[in-house]
């Protein structure tokens, strides 16, 4: 029987994304000292937005990176406690290649949370229904930070919430649903492809995994925390779980080269004549994406686009297209959710139980002035952008990733590192991802199998280059205020005090 959530000590951003709040900015934060920041989280925490019912015109969110729970007064013996990957930050030379960030994506080059950028403490995310009501929330907030002297290391504009992604594509159709959520009511059953329901222990710590056990996380001495503010062990070791009804979270400023991207695909699909074939444009650009513009999969449409399949996300690959003849087999969104081709029995609920240790919750939303969606959508357009772009300036657009995960090794930096900048995924030889692999040294093809025989793209350029990022742990509400009282702590008092909070 799965776990009963604790929606009213979770965050919302695990529950929902904000559809219906189509305007947000997230602002990244510093503070000055201890005093400041407890300032500010006292400020925000009666804000925060719970997973429980919603239906407000705003929503706000906060996390921290390690740093930031360390300029709170967390102790060293806490800290301890979350993943080697989270507090060692996402910018070590070691971690930074794992994650394919070199070359134009070396930390050293982005605009904010590199090496020698001002050090990232914090992350609020703010979201609203309009731009009037999210310049209002906005305002606010600069104005507390102000006063506080806390600085804004950098804020993250975002373009209204659409259905397509800079690249043109429709996006956001394959999310997992999480057991405990209302969505899992009525999903498909186990062994379908599309739509599983995956344990909730893959997206919110304290809550049994794809593996049946618990995923690590901070668990304090019980008597660290009198005042009970924090939920206990579910494993009955009677510890204090900091990490309860939280998860990591995972930023990223994704810069997309949209005429780069473009102007690859109207070179490579040219006819022997040099002039231009709309029709094969985008279809090279689908078998690269793994997805017609629409969103409909090409595994269900091999030879066309089809709108009335969309939002289809209930297939798999290994029955239908285990050569990849409709789907390549390094495409996009094979790589990011391989489904049922995985060993060690492809195919099966085996492979699909595979898959779901290795999912990601994402919320992202896209950046930038906003012509990149119309323009690059397909037969729309997309030409006339790349004649303007030779004599006009690229203006930058992308996307600000957010992903959420129990496991940063296991499912954020698996996926990015084995699967998605990996060159002989699937027994590729020379491919990383199409759209937003590395280039560096290697992976500039992109294979499309056919009968009698297959097509090699080479020397694709470098289409999304990383601007800046940083892990942050999104905590449960109780966590929030446990951390709020730490200055309290440090402060003797009386026995009788903590007796009387104990046994009420």
């Amino acid at each position: 029987m799965a776990a009963k959530l604790d929606l009213n000590d979770i965050q919302g951003l695990i529950a929902r994304g904000y559809g219906t709040l189509p305007h947000a900015r997230f602002t990244v934060f510093a503070t000055h000292d201890a005093a400041a920041g407890h300032a500010l989280l006292s400020w925000l925490l009666p804000r925060v937005t719970p997973a429980g019912r919603f239906a407000g015109d705003s929503a706000l969110h906060l996390a921290y990176t390690a740093a930031g729970l360390r300029r709170l007064g967390l102790p060293e013996s806490a800290i301890a406690g979350f993943s080697a990957q989270f507090t060692g930050g996402m910018t070590g030379a070691n971690r930074s290649r794992f994650l394919g960030d070199v070359g134009e994506s070396d930390p050293h080059y982005w605009a904010w949370g590199g090496p020698h950028e001002p050090p990232v403490e914090g992350l609020i995310l703010l979201y609203a229904s309009s731009p009037e009501i999210l310049d209002a929330r906005q305002e606010e907030l600069a104005r507390h930070l102000g006063g506080r002297a806390i600085r804004q290391v950098t804020v993250l504009d975002t373009l209204e919430l659409g259905s397509k992604e800079p690249f043109g594509f429709h996006d956001g159709i394959s999310q997992p649903v999480i057991q405990g959520l209302p969505k899992a009511r009525g999903a498909p059953p186990a062994g379908t492809p599309g739509g599983r329901v995956v344990p909730a222990g893959e997206f919110v710590l304290g809550y049994p995994n794809a593996y049946g056990q618990l995923t690590n996380r901070p668990l304090l001495p019980a008597p660290d925390d009198p005042r009970r503010l924090l939920p206990r062990d579910p494993a009955g070791s009677g510890a204090a779980d900091l990490g309860r009804n939280g998860c990591y979270l995972v930023l990223r400023q994704l810069e997309q080269d949209v005429d780069a991207f473009w102007g690859y695909v109207r070179q490579a699909a040219a006819r022997p004549d040099g002039s231009a074939d709309t029709g094969s444009e985008i279809t090279l650009a689908a078998k690269m994406v793994g997805r017609w513009p629409s969103g409909a999969p090409l595994v269900k449409a091999p030879d066309r686009d089809n709108p009335q399949l969309g939002d289809d996300n209930d297939f798999g690959y290994y029955r239908t297209d285990p050569q990849g003849l409709a789907c390549p087999l390094g495409a996009h969104i094979r790589r990011m959710n391989p489904r049922d081709s995985l060993d060690p029995q492809p195919g099966t609920e085996a492979s699909l139980a595979v898959n779901d240790g290795h999912r990601l919750l994402r919320r992202g939303r896209s950046y930038g002035p906003g012509e990149g969606t119309l323009a690059a959508a397909g037969q729309d357009g997309h030409a006339e952008r790349l004649a303007r772009a030779e004599v006009a300036p690229r203006r930058e657009t992308g996307l600000h990733f957010i992903c959420l995960a129990a496991s940063l090794i296991r499912q954020f930096e698996f996926v990015q590192h084995t699967w998605l900048n990996n060159p002989t995924f699937h027994g590729l030889y020379d491919d990383t991802d199409p759209l937003a692999g590395n280039r560096q040294g290697c992976g500039a093809t992109f294979t499309e199998p056919a009968h009698p025989v297959r097509r090699r793209y080479r020397d694709l350029p470098q289409f999304v280059r990383t601007r800046g990022g940083a892990y942050f742990f999104l905590p449960g509400i109780s966590a929030l205020r446990y951390l709020d009282q730490l200055p309290a702590r440090a402060r003797p008092e009386p026995l009788s005090l903590i007796r009387d909070e104990v046994t009420t």
